[in-house]
């Protein structure tokens, strides 16, 4: 029995994910009742009977192919990842953090292909059949055709398909310069979307286009020629009209679906918007020259280089502004809020005497705010890589990896609560992996709570076994909660998205499980850690002493790292050269308020800050995350003294 409803299709990458638009394949597997989708199949096995992909296909995935690769050749990583998704929507190698920031800058819509590259691509074909002087119905035939060969080249995706539309219709506004002729055209587009599709009324991407193609046919003309009229040059006029209304008409159903409202995305896509046309043309160049050209796809590829390294530089600066999102109201009723808010706004302004009170009022509490944002930033920090959590005198330092929620735990502090808070103001809830130092009881002694509150994919320790009873307690642990342990041997190295762990340390293997072993002795066949993060590296070193620490540097271990958990608490064990071949700019000390064992050292400190490193401690500073190029965020709620 045939049916034209559409099946949600659950399956392996393995054998599917090289699929094209076109072919025809075979499967069996678990029907299920769908939610928007008829029914939902659940497929274990590769695809049967397949048969080949359209010829257009074959070339198209070989140009996309070719882009990834000179792209890959020529760029950085974020680069790299940036230009198929600004070109063909392909987002796969696209680091997280740059997704994120640019989410936050109110720049996510350059990551998916909508009706502005399409129109983009549309101009460029039609400025140059006008240089070479064709007549207007070939130019209107020459963008037509480059439209549905670069949706071919994207993908026939129901997004690529609805902005090959709402493409056109901003193309139709351009080439005839009336909005009244492009508004019936609009509207005609959406009846007939629609009826193609019922479902796409639903579809939030649809209705951001829709929005969005609204805004440049009605607002976007009318603001740059209100700007031109008053002497502001046309380019500058459009460049300010355009992701204005864009933004301002798209606001509501991002702030209803998202729950925030970006403060700084006008300005950023203002700052974004001159370079991406060009990046988007010349990645465009380079996928067509990749199957038979190389070099000179790389060449174009070279040469978009600078515009994708602006469009991340003006994201990431965008996204680390204190306050440039502001939580809102998520659902509908956020949204129909803030589009009330919108309008208000726009009649109030369009006053003399509103418009100058409310600007003024605007401009005071930017004065007010602003500071106090700077000053004291929420909780957490966006884009934080790494967290010294203030968990009394003991250490746990959390690892962010890409993806949200999930983070590397390394030593879990003595107190269960202390730790738990941390990770429930973080937003952590799965843990690959709890890695254990070494079995002192101010570096387990939180194990039971992380294992119990949190989704834990492994336990890992160094070749310590010592003191019997942790060791003893947290195997009985992990195995009451089902989480397997691991040993953790020097070389070994372990990689998430967005962080890379490796062992450095200890050089020496000590598996006693019984008899006696002072607390140097423990303290020295502590696991040392070299994690690279989005901040730089983080050497961690536990609570080694004098002994280890001229273990590592006898082996000429790279102990360089940018961020440096201070060994044993600052105390006053370490070796001056350790420090100088770390060489850290911050150091981070976990350390208790009030402990009376001394640390940290005031020597300690003082060395510390003669080699130029910003020193944090936790006894002072509460959680102290690093944030970005090295910035340093304080919670400044540090625990009290120990009971």
């Amino acid at each position: 029995m045939s049916s034209t409803g559409s099946v949600l299709l659950l399956v392996p990458a393995n054998g599917w994910a090289d699929l094209l638009p076109g072919q025809e394949v075979q499967a069996e597997g678990q029907l299920a009742p769908g939610d928007t989708a008829v029914a939902v199949l659940r497929v274990r096995g590769p695809p049967e009977g397949v048969t080949p992909a359209p010829v257009w296909q074959q070339v198209a995935e070989s140009m996309r192919a070719g882009l990834r690769r000179a792209a890959a050749d020529v760029l950085g990583p974020e680069s790299a990842g940036l230009l198929p998704a600004l070109v063909v929507g392909d987002t796969s190698a696209l680091p997280h953090r740059v997704v994120e920031e640019f989410r936050t800058a109110g720049m996510s819509h350059l990551l998916a292909v909508s009706g502005a590259n399409l129109a983009i691509v549309g101009v460029a074909t039609l400025l140059l059949l006008r240089a070479l002087r064709v007549g207007p119905r070939w130019c209107a035939a020459g963008s037509g055709v480059m439209l549905v060969g670069f949706v071919v080249l994207a993908g026939p995706e129901p997004s690529v398909l609805r902005a090959a539309v709402m493409g056109g219709v901003g193309l139709l506004a351009l080439i005839i310069g009336r909005e009244r002729s492009a508004l019936p055209a609009l509207a005609a587009s959406v009846i007939v979307l629609v009826l193609h599709d019922p479902a796409m009324s639903m579809n939030i991407g649809f209705v951001l286009s829709v929005l969005a193609t609204g805004a440049l046919v009605l607002v976007a003309a009318k603001w740059s020629r209100c700007l031109t009229g008053r002497g502001m040059p046309r380019l500058i006029a459009e460049a300010l009209a355009v992701p204005a209304a864009a933004h301002l008409a798209t606001a509501p159903v991002v702030a209803g679906m998202s729950g925030k409202v970006s403060l700084v995305a006008i300005g950023a896509n203002l700052l974004a918007a001159p370079v991406v046309a060009p990046a988007t043309v010349l990645g465009l160049l380079a996928a067509l020259a990749a199957g038979g050209v190389p070099w000179l796809a790389e060449w174009f590829v070279w040469s978009a280089g600078p515009e994708l390294y602006w469009m991340v530089t003006v994201g990431r600066h965008a996204a680390a502004i204190p306050g440039a999102a502001m939580d809102w109201p998520a659902g509908w009723w956020g949204g129909m809020l803030l589009a009330v808010v919108l309008v208000a706004a726009v009649l109030v302004l369009r006053r003399r005497r509103w418009r100058v009170l409310v600007l003024a009022m605007i401009a005071g509490l930017l004065v007010v705010l602003v500071p106090v944002k700077v000053l004291a930033p929420g909780w957490p920090p966006s884009g934080w890589s790494s967290v010294a959590c203030d968990v009394g005198q003991g250490d746990a330092v959390v690892l962010a990896t890409d993806e949200p929620g999930r983070a590397i735990l390394v030593d879990t502090g003595p107190d269960p609560g202390a730790v738990a808070g941390c990770l429930d103001r973080l937003g952590v809830d799965r843990i690959p992996l709890v890695i254990l130092s070494h079995l002192h009881a101010d570096h387990v002694g939180g194990l039971s709570a992380v294992l119990a509150e949190h989704s834990v994919g492994a336990v890992a320790v160094g070749s310590g076994r010592l003191p019997v009873w942790a060791w003893r307690q947290v195997r009985s642990e992990a195995e009451r909660t089902q989480v397997p342990v691991l040993w953790l041997t020097v070389g070994q190295r372990l990689d998430w998205p967005g962080l890379t762990v490796e062992v450095l340390g200890p050089g020496h293997v000590d598996t006693r499980q019984e008899g006696e072993a002072s607390g140097t002795e423990i303290n020295n066949a502590s696991v040392v850690l070299r994690a690279t993060t989005r901040s730089g590296r983080v050497l961690l070193t536990g609570d080694v002493e004098i002994s280890a620490q001229t273990d590592l540097l006898d082996a000429g271990a790279d102990l360089k790292a940018d961020i440096l958990k201070v060994p044993h608490h600052g105390s006053r064990y370490i070796v001056p050269e350790f420090l100088d071949a770390v060489r850290p700019r911050i150091a981070l000390i976990s350390v208790g308020a009030g402990n009376r064992y001394g640390h940290p050292n005031p020597g300690t400190l003082s060395r510390l800050a003669s080699k130029g490193a910003t020193v944090l401690r936790t006894d002072q500073d509460g959680d102290v995350a690093v944030v970005g190029e090295l910035l340093v965020v304080r919670r400044g709620e540090p625990r009290g003294p120990p009971k």
